[in-house]
């Protein structure tokens, strides 16, 4: 009796499950790790993202030492097509935040 080969598996059942980690969770790990009430650590992680988010507005790059690079880029307007119709449609001049990874980070993921 002849065997048919087996298929190859997808390669989405081949991916693990993505998890989420919320910055509650990040937070509880610092609180954790460094002996100080949750609390104070989710507020110091608010005041990073205040932070973060007041110099990338202002034009800033934000270098995070191991972590990477965030810069704002602008994006030029452009033409585009609506999906549905097909119909040419203007879009607007935007920006954008962008992440560049440092080495250290892209070598050890």
């Amino acid at each position: 009796m002849a065997t048919t080969p087996a298929k190859p598996a997808s390669p989405a059942a081949a991916k693990p499950k993505q998890t989420t980690i919320s910055m509650k969770q990040i937070a509880a790990t610092i609180a954790g790790d460094h002996e100080m009430p949750k609390k104070k650590a989710e507020e110091i992680l608010g005041d990073l993202v205040g932070l973060v988010t007041k110099h990338l507005k202002k034009g800033d790059r934000i270098r995070l030492a191991g972590l990477g690079i965030l810069v704002v880029r602008k994006r030029a307007a452009r033409m585009g097509r609506n999906p549905a119709t097909g119909q040419p449609i203007q879009i607007k001049a935007s920006k954008k935040v962008a992440f560049r990874a440092a080495k250290e980070l892209k070598e050890a993921v």
